[in-house]
C-alpha cells in the first residue's frame, strides 16, 4: 500500500501532500493540548515496535504479501491524534531510510494510514465500544476497526492511483480492497491478541477517551 514515485499525478500528490500536512498540524495541536506523562514513552515505544512489525511480511495469496499496519493498534493506545502522528514519523522513516514508499507519494501515504487509516479505524472503534461494552465488546470492536482501518486505507489509495490515471477505478479498487480484506483478517487478529493481553496486565494503558 505503500505509494512509489511516479505513481500519483502531480494535482494528486500535492493535494495530498496539502491534506497531510494540515492533518499533522492538527494532530500536533491535539496532542500538545492532551499531553499526559506517559504519552511520550508510549508514543516512542509504539514507534518502535510499529517500525519493526512492518518490517515482517506475511503470504496472503497469489504471491502477494502484507504486514501490520499498527494504525489502530497505536490508536487504542495513544489516542486517535498521537496514534496518527505514530504513524506519521513511521511512514517518514520508512521512506527515508528503506526508501519504502515515494517522498512525492508521501503525502498520499500519511492521509490514507495515518489519517485515514488510523483517525478512521480508532472512530469505528469508538463508536462499537459505545454500543457493545464490557471486554468481548472491546474485542469486536477492536477486530472490526482493525479490519475497517485496512481496506479503508486501500480503498483511498486505489482511487488516488485512478485519479491519477495510474490504473482504472474498475480495476485497482477491487484488487487493493480485495487483497487488503484479507490482510485485515491478520491485522484485525494481532491487534486483538495485543489489546486483549494488554486488557489483562494493564488496562489503565488503554486511551479513554473521555480524559480529552
Amino acid at each position: 500500500m505503500h505509494i512509489p514515485d511516479g505513481f500519483l499525478s502531480p494535482p494528486v500528490w500535492i493535494g495530498s501532500w496539502v491534506f497531510s500536512l494540515a492533518g499533522i498540524w492538527f494532530f500536533i495541536k491535539r496532542v500538545v493540548s492532551l499531553m499526559q506523562d506517559k504519552m511520550v514513552p508510549l508514543m516512542g515505544v509504539a514507534s518502535a515496535f510499529i517500525f519493526a512489525a512492518q518490517m515482517i511480511n506475511f503470504p496472503v495469496a497469489g504471491g502477494t504479501s502484507g504486514h501490520l499496519l499498527g494504525g489502530v493498534l497505536a490508536a487504542i493506545f495513544l489516542g486517535p491524534w498521537a496514534g496518527a502522528l505514530v504513524i506519521t514519523i513511521v511512514l517518514i522513516a520508512q521512506a527515508l531510510i528503506f526508501q519504502d514508499g515515494g517522498i512525492t507519494a508521501l503525502g498520499a501515504n500519511i492521509l490514507n494510514m495515518a489519517m485515514l487509516g488510523t483517525v478512521g479505524g480508532y472512530y469505528i472503534y469508538y463508536f462499537l465500544g459505545l454500543l457493545f461494552k464490557g471486554k468481548k465488546g472491546t474485542i469486536f470492536a477492536t477486530a472490526a476497526a482493525a479490519w475497517a482501518s485496512a481496506v479503508i486505507a486501500s480503498s483511498l489509495c486505489a482511487l488516488e492511483l485512478a485519479l491519477s490515471g495510474t490504473s482504472p477505478l474498475t480495476i485497482v479498487l477491487p484488487a487493493m480492497a480485495g487483497i487488503h480484506a484479507i490482510i485485515g483478517i491478520f491485522e484485525a487478529l494481532i491487534t486483538t491478541f495485543i489489546v486483549g493481553f494488554m486488557i489483562k496486565i494493564r488496562p489503565d494503558l488503554i486511551y479513554k477517551k473521555e480524559k480529552a
